[in-house]
Order: C-alpha cells, then structure tokens, then sequence
C-alpha cells in the first residue's frame, strides 16, 4: 500500500511538473550566430532555451515538430545574434546634469529608487543584461539588485559595489554646504589602513558583491584636488586584503598613473578609467592580470559638458577636458601592448541606454570590432567571475540573447539599434 500511494505521488508529480518543462521550450532561429566572441560566425543556427537556460545550438533551423510538447519559436533569421551585452560600470541611481544639486535635497531615496528601475530597464532595452553598478546608494541599490532577481521588476542583472573612499577624496561628499556634507557623509568614509578595513567589512555586511575605492581624485568632485594619488598604499592593501577574506573582488577608479600603480600593486582586480595610464602601469597590468575598465564614454561626456555647459564649477571643468583627452591614447596604448580590457561606460555620467556608445568610441580608439564584442561578453564575464553562466551563446549558460539588423563585426554601430533582447530566457523586446 506504501509503495502504491508512493508511486501515485510520484506520478503526480511528474504530471504536475510537464506543464513547466514541455512549455518553456523556445526555438530561435538565428541567421548569423555570434556564439562565442573571439571566435568565427556561424549561419543558419538554431538556440534551444529550456527556462532559463540554453540546452542546445543545433546547425540549421530546427523543427518545432522536431520538441515534445509547446515550442516557442522566434525568428531572427535575417539578424545577426550575439550573447547578451554587459557593462562593468554603471551608476543607476542618477545621471549628470544641472540639478543633481536640487534632486540631492528633493527627492526621497524611494523616488530614486523607482528612477533607477527606469535606468535599469533603459539599459537593459538596449542589450545589456548584466552591469556592475560600481557605486550608488547603497540599501537601495541592493533591493534594485534582489528585486530583479527574484523577478519582482525587471532589469539588468546588477552585481552592486559598496564603495569604500577617504575623507575628503572622490568617494566623499563635495561641493555643499558645510552642513550637508555632515548630513550626506558616509559611514564607509574612512581614514587610515585599520578604518578603511573597519569600512571593507562594513560594506560587505550589508550586501555589496564588490568593493568600489578612488585610489585618485576624481573629475566630479567639486575640489581644486587634482586626479593624482588620493589613498595611501598603506589604506588601499588593507582595502583588498580584507575584501579578499570574504570573497569579494575590488576594483578602483583611478586616474593618473601613480594612483593606478599603487591600486595595482595591492591587489585590484580592476582599474575603472586609467585615463593617464604609462609604461610602468601597463607593466603591471600584465603582471597581474587586472582588467582596465576604459569608460571612454564618460570622458567624451564630461569634455562636452564642459565646453557647453555652465553648471560645472571651474574646478570640475579644468578636470574634465584634459582628463576626457587623455582617456583615448592611453585607452589604446593599454590595448596594444596586451592589458586585459573589459567593457564599461561609467553610464549615469553619460545617459542610461546610450551604452553602446562605448563600443564606438572604442573602435574610432583603434580596438577592432571583434575585440571590442569580446570586452563586452568574454571578458567582462571573466572579470565578474561569471564565465560559467554567461558571456556566450553556449549550452548550460543563461540565455541572455541579443540581435541586431546586421554585422557589427563589419560595423559597429549595429549596437545602436538592438531589435531583439532575451535575458535569463524571457524575452524583452522583439
């Protein structure tokens, strides 16, 4: 009698499981297949995403009669078909403009909340579906990430940073009022090797996936302080080592070669700008085999911005346009002599959506299309440690799938338009 009812427990198990596998099976049919950047092309490819998941790249177009059960199948034989996009830097709370100032005192961290699911999904409509928000509030970044993922709302998929700055550095509160800067002074500011591990921990205790540190002065930061070397040797191993201890990564926003020097000496995994990157930093980079994040992007915007706008103080302005001039040479120089380079845009300073801008000021830069698909898929992947599930178009992996009208092998600004995104098997635009 057990073994009876356990046997019709089974089978209506299986009966009510059927449903959820045979009608979650989607066929596309991919015209020119991407599959792995850095590797040839192939035509007339058939994906099979089972769920969330792709289980199969069959050659040819495949039968929907060829599936047991509801097949879905979507055309994209007159597109070219690539893995889905990723940005390694984002800020998704905000963008720059004249009343950053005014949205600071005005709007409730639930309105920038809502804000930056709009940003999300403005990102994400234009084909990438992974970022790496690499600073923003924190608590609400953290609820943007979870909301996604357990499919609350829809976006990117976030891997948020916590920021970790010093006082008075580019991570730090400026340009306000002596009592705002009290009022918005982070809790994660720290001075000194010892309290900068105390600021590690404590970003990590309350969900960062990342550490985020200014080992230089920043552009944006409302000071005549220059972009050299802000953080002490001494602050930022003690930053790394204690993100190491509890399996998080680092990556640091610098921008003159001192400062990329002594973040690459301690340990990052990644330099986010490298805007006046040298002989002896390049050096390094091969050593040790940390990523530069370019965000060419944001130095094109900021230059703009600061020829033709007037809600830049002198001192942002200065910073900018040499800065934003010198980001594209040493961009290039990096490349060349091997660095590891992985795709960011620093979006937030540049408008949401606009992404792939990136790509093409990368190719006028001189990094091949190819390579440049590659940095925002393979390699961006393996920095975020995350090659095992997405970056490519192979079985096992997400089905995180793009398409657009035709070759950016051949042009780049293809990327401009995507005409089709799929994340994690459900599809977003079409």
């Amino acid at each position: 009698m057990h073994n009876y009812l356990g046997r019709m427990a089974v089978t209506w198990l299986l009966l009510l499981a059927a449903p959820s596998v045979f009608g979650e099976t989607t066929i596309i049919h991919a015209g020119e297949l991407l599959a792995v950047p850095g590797k040839a092309t192939k035509s007339n490819q058939t994906i099979v995403v089972e769920g969330q998941r792709i289980t199969e790249i069959r050659n040819g177009y495949s039968d929907p009669a060829d599936f047991e059960g509801e097949v879905t199948v979507i055309d994209l034989k007159n597109h070219f078909v690539l893995p889905g996009l990723m940005d390694a830097h984002v800020h998704l709370q905000g963008e720059l403009g004249p009343k950053n100032d005014s949205e600071r005192l005005k709007m409730s961290p639930q309105q920038v909340e809502m804000r930056s699911v709009m940003f999300g999904m403005r990102t994400l409509m234009a084909g990438f579906t992974t970022v790496r928000d690499a600073g923003s509030s924190q608590q609400e970044m953290y609820a943007l990430r979870d909301g996604i993922e357990k499919g609350w709302v829809d976006g990117p998929r976030i891997i948020a940073s916590g920021g970790v700055g010093i006082t008075g550095g580019h991570a730090d509160i400026s340009g306000v009022s002596p009592d705002l800067m009290d009022m918005f002074t982070s809790e994660n500011v720290c001075n000194g090797p010892y309290d900068c591990r105390r600021a590690t921990r404590n970003v990590i205790k309350y969900g960062a996936d990342w550490i985020k540190i200014t080992s230089t002065g920043g552009v944006l930061t409302d000071r005549a302080t220059g972009t050299g070397q802000q953080m002490e040797a001494d602050e930022l191993r003690e930053v790394v080592l204690a993100a190491q201890r509890m399996g998080r990564k680092v990556a640091s926003h610098a921008h003159q070669e001192e400062g990329i020097i002594a973040a690459l000496k301690a340990g990052v995994a990644s330099i986010e700008h490298g805007s006046y990157t040298g002989p002896e930093a390049i050096k390094l980079f091969l050593e040790t085999g940390a990523y530069l994040v370019p965000t060419l992007l944001a130095g094109e915007t900021v230059v703009q911005m600061a020829k033709s706008s007037e809600f830049m103080s002198p001192a942002i302005k200065e910073k900018a346009i040499t800065t934003g001039a010198a980001m594209n040479d040493s961009f290039y120089k990096s490349y060349k002599a091997g660095v590891k380079i992985a795709y960011g845009t620093d979006s937030g300073v540049s408008r949401h959506g606009t992404n792939a801008q990136e790509a093409v000021l990368m190719v006028k830069a001189g990094m091949p299309e190819m390579e440049v698909i590659k940095s925002a898929t393979v390699n961006t992947a393996d920095l975020l440690d995350m090659s095992d599930s997405i970056g490519t178009v192979e079985a096992g992996k997400y089905a995180d799938i793009i398409a657009v009208g035709g070759s950016p092998l051949e042009n780049i600004e293809e990327l401009l338009d995507v005409d089709f995104v799929m994340k994690s098997g459900k599809v977003y635009k079409d």
